[in-house]
This record gives C-alpha cells, sequence and structure tokens, in this order.
C-alpha cells in the first residue's frame, strides 16, 4: 500500500545554546501523513517541535582498523575536526529500549520501510555519568532511505523518570509534543531497557558547499545486556571485532562523489549493521542475522575470552 505524503518544516529555534556532537542541521523529508495510525501507516509521525531534530541519508562501512589512518588523513585534508572529537575522539554510550520481543530489533531485521527505536545517550566518559549529567533522549526513526533524529537534552535522573519510571518530567515547552510521543511508545508498546553499546567515536565535519555533511569512525564497538545504567562499572564485550571500524557517510542530501571515490579505493565494504542488533545478537537475544559481523574464526562464540576485553 502506497502512503500519501507531504512536507514539513523545522522549526529554526532550537534550545540548548549549540548543538550536542552527533547532529546536523537539514530540511525534513517527506513524513506520512500523521491522520493515519500506527497500525495502518507504520510508525505513525509527529512533525518535530522546539528539540533537535535532523535528517540525513547515511552509508555504513566496516574497514581494518589499521587502514583508518590513511582514512583520517584524506578526511583531515578537506572536512575540519569535530572540536568534540579533538587528541582522539570522545565515547558514545546508549542504552536501547524494545519490547519484550524485540519489535524494534526485528523491523529493523526485516528492512521495514518505516521504523523507529528509543535510546537514551551519553557523550563522554561512562565512569563521569551521575544523576546531573547530560544525556539525550532519542527517538532515530528511518522513513523510506532517510534517517530521521528526534531528541531532548536532560539530566539524566529526568530521563530515568522518564524512559524508566514512566513519569512525565519538567521540560520546556516545545518539547511537550516530543515527551508524550516517548511517555506513548514506552507505556503502549510497554519498552525496558535491552541492550547497551559504546564506543569511541572520531568525527570530521564538512565546510562551506558540504557543511550537512559528516564522516564518523567508530572504535572498539562494545555492548552489554544488563546493569543498563550508564555510570555502572559493569564489564562490556566487543560487539564487533576490535580489528574492524565501523565508518559512517551522513549527508543532507547526497554524498560528495569523492567521499565515496575514496571509501572505493580504500576497499571499504558497504555493510547493513546495526550496533543495537549487533549487541542484542552477540548476547543471545536474537538468533544471529546474515548482517551480524563476527571474527573470522568460526569458534568464535560471543562470550568468547577475546570478546571480553574492552581493549
Amino acid at each position: 500500500m502506497r502512503l500519501p505524503f507531504r512536507r514539513r518544516a523545522v522549526p529554526a529555534d532550537r534550545p540548548g545554546g549549540g548543538e550536542p556532537p552527533d547532529s546536523d542541521r537539514s530540511t525534513p523529508p517527506a513524513s506520512p501523513d500523521p491522520g493515519r495510525s500506527d497500525d495502518h501507516a507504520g510508525h505513525a509521525l509527529r512533525g518535530p517541535s522546539t528539540l533537535h531534530a535532523f535528517n540525513r541519508y547515511e552509508i555504513k562501512y566496516l574497514m581494518p582498523s589499521t587502514a583508518v589512518p590513511a582514512l583520517r588523513r584524506e578526511l583531515a585534508s578537506r572536512l575540519d575536526v569535530d572540536s568534540h572529537g579533538l587528541d582522539g575522539g570522545y565515547g558514545v554510550w546508549s542504552v536501547y529500549y524494545d519490547t519484550r520481543d524485540l519489535r524494534f530489533y526485528w523491523e529493523k531485521i526485516e528492512g521495514l520501510r518505516f521504523r523507529r527505536k528509543l535510546r537514551v545517550r551519553h557523550y563522554g566518559d561512562r565512569l563521569t555519568v551521575n544523576d546531573d549529567s547530560t544525556v539525550f533522549v532519542e527517538i532515530k526513526q528511518r522513513v523510506n532511505r532517510v534517517t530521521q533524529k528526534r531528541r531532548v537534552a536532560l539530566p539524566y535522573h529526568l530521563a530515568r523518570d522518564l524512559c524508566d519510571r514512566r513519569l512525565m518530567v519538567e521540560h520546556e515547552p516545545g518539547q511537550q509534543a516530543f515527551l508524550e510521543e516517548v511517555l506513548d511508545l514506552l507505556c503502549r508498546l510497554d519498552l525496558r531497557p535491552v541492550a547497551m553499546t559504546g564506543y569511541q567515536r572520531e568525527a570530521f565535519i564538512g565546510r562551506g558547499a558540504e557543511a550537512g555533511l559528516r564522516v564518523t569512525v567508530d572504535h572498539r564497538v562494545r555492548g552489554r545486556d544488563r546493569d543498563f545504567h550508564l555510570g555502572a562499572d559493569a564489564e562490556n564485550r566487543l560487539i564487533v571485532p576490535a580489528r574492524l571500524a565501523v565508518v559512517e557517510l551522513k549527508a543532507n542530501e547526497r554524498v560528495p562523489y569523492w567521499l565515496t571515490d575514496l571509501a572505493a579505493g580504500l576497499s571499504m565494504s558497504v555493510v547493513r549493521i546495526s550496533k543495537y542488533c549487533q549487541s542484542v545478537e552477540a548476547f543471545g537475544r536474537a538468533p544471529r542475522s546474515v548482517f551480524h559481523v563476527c571474527d573470522d574464526d568460526p569458534a568464535d562464540a560471543p562470550v568468547s575470552a577475546a570478546a571480553r576485553s574492552e581493549a
């Protein structure tokens, strides 16, 4: 069934006084008719209000970590280094919420045109997280080929009140609709924390005519399936082999040819990988899919000795 679409404008006013590390600004793509119910239109999308909201195309690659220095040199010659990612990058830690039967996981695996997921994300050193640390409550959704992300920044204790205790929290007026949508998802689908991911990220941003371009390189992709407090001193296991890095090209309209040519020249492999799904499968919550990235060693297991180290 073909769904009707119409465009919506993203308000220019966004709170917070500056954008967090993993963001860009762009014109939103077409959205499904908001008059249709969630049951009839996949996931009904609501227009973003006064909160961080951006939309982009994304291409993901896997490459050997040994090839990253060559990629880094080429990117640094044409792009700016993200100011948040100086001196080796920054940590990205996320807690993902899903249903008891992993609805969001299966929507990704099945490649539904309209799908979304809910997460709480922290940028920086996880061991410094406390109740007052700033985190982001995010809904990331896929609309055909376009990735949309909406989020609000909250102190961690309020984010837990919202997502774990399912309570409406103090907020700015423009965030009301988004927080109600988060609560609706949590309560209607009975969402709970399912998996956590963490990695070290290097980021490069475009300038001039390529201002909407962003390239991220993620190293040491780890995860866990318990102890979901972001600041917990808990064991994390590699969910992508340490010898591999995940590279993402993100653009408002199209990825420039020089960048795709660079990827081809470095023999980077396009992959359909989700760090959330990778974590779910690595810890045995679901059978490993054809998209799961595992070690070359056929004896490799999700809890093998090689996977127990964060280094």
